[in-house]
């Protein structure tokens, strides 16, 4: 029977169900952040976990060797960074009294060369504070979060690691038998394109970690290997993170030197690493099967982080290369695939070449009239 409802229905319902999912994802984000992380880094760790099993070792004990073996690492890499936050903690007082005074001459500059006066910029500065205090409590909120959830996002990934075979079960049962193959290979694509896109990013990072931790070390910054590290984990936010990771050690810089030629060595350095990044690193580490235009990419990274956070930034690029591959599968959402994807046609229905254009003699010519 042939579907009849106008088209404008259909959009209204496809409009009111995104709103509807969108509400649901942002009340529910406490809940839904740490498991889709834990999504993530089960399917990360699903490889070394089979491994072990293969090798004859029982699976409740291989789960818990691999979760052990993630944790020592991220340990590890705590250790490594601990000596460098101590000495930060030690000195906090010493550049909060720094900064202050460079505040302090900023404020006299700026009544001196724009005849505002202290009281005007600290009610300025108190209106900014005010507005953007909703954003930095989110923040501040979403990253404590993430510590208090350290000890539950290990449980999800046991548990998520244990019931496999319960879930892909569910899976191929939800559909019909015709469609097994389908599903079975949005399945593997999935679990292929974001092993090798979650590595791929732990290689980048690391590389960038060392040249930026160089760059500074050179440069003769303060924590140099904290901000370098730091100013890597930011880099993994695609377009955002890479801007937001300069200010540190600039700001930094600014704190603890005089002058201003280092800040601007430090600008020079992190665009040309962030150069080699972008033309060398990420093209050939960072897997190719997330192949999502820059305009989408930018975009979900925005929305996710207006939705879930810093968490949403670092989630949205997965999710969204995880809805590219079913809508690649299933032919009614291979345009919205194609939209999604970084395949830019040379040509599309419609368009009319420069030879087959009709002659209109300087007159506008209606789409139907070409």
């Amino acid at each position: 029977m042939e579907n009849t409802e106008p088209y404008y229905k259909k959009i209204t319902l496809i409009i009111l169900g995104i709103v509807l999912v969108i509400y649901v994802l942002a009340i529910l984000s406490d809940i839904l952040v740490p498991i889709a992380f834990s999504v993530l880094l089960a399917i990360l760790l699903n490889p070394l976990n089979t491994r072990l099993q293969q090798f004859k070792i029982p699976k409740v004990l291989a789960i818990i060797i691999t979760i052990f073996i993630a944790l020592s690492l991220l340990g590890i890499l705590l250790y490594f960074l601990s000596s460098q936050i101590i000495q930060f903690g030690e000195m906090a007082p010493a550049l909060k009294q720094k900064f202050t005074e460079i505040l302090t001459n900023l404020q006299r500059w700026a009544e001196t060369t724009f005849g505002i006066t202290t009281q005007k910029q600290a009610q300025l500065l108190n209106d900014a504070a005010n507005s953007g205090k909703a954003i930095v409590g989110r923040t501040v909120s979403s990253a404590l979060g993430i510590f208090s959830l350290l000890f539950l996002i290990p449980v999800y990934i046991f548990l998520l690691l244990f019931y496999k075979p319960l879930i892909l079960n569910f899976l191929f049962e939800v559909f019909s038998k015709e469609n097994n193959r389908y599903v079975a290979d949005i399945l593997h694509e999935t679990k292929s394109a974001i092993q090798s896109y979650i590595v791929g990013l732990l290689i980048e990072a690391s590389i960038v970690a060392v040249l930026n931790a160089t760059a500074l070390t050179i440069l003769g910054v303060r924590y140099g290997i904290l901000l370098g590290v730091i100013g890597a984990i930011l880099n993994l936010i695609p377009y955002v993170g890479g801007i937001i990771a300069i200010l540190l050690p600039v700001l930094m810089a600014t704190v603890t030197q005089d002058g201003y030629t280092t800040q601007l060595m430090i600008i020079g350095a992190y665009a040309l690493i962030q150069f080699i990044d972008n033309n060398i690193l990420v093209p050939r580490i960072v897997s190719s099967k997330v192949q999502l235009n820059a305009l989408v990419s930018i975009l979900v990274v925005l929305l996710g982080g207006a939705l879930w956070g810093f968490a949403g930034m670092f989630l949205s690029i997965p999710f969204v290369a995880v809805i590219k591959i079913i809508c690649d599968r299933i032919e009614d959402l291979k345009p919205w695939g194609k939209l999604l994807g970084d395949q830019v046609p040379a040509s599309y229905p419609g368009q009319i070449s420069p030879r087959e254009a009709p002659a209109t003699d300087g007159k506008i010519v209606s789409p139907k009239q070409a």
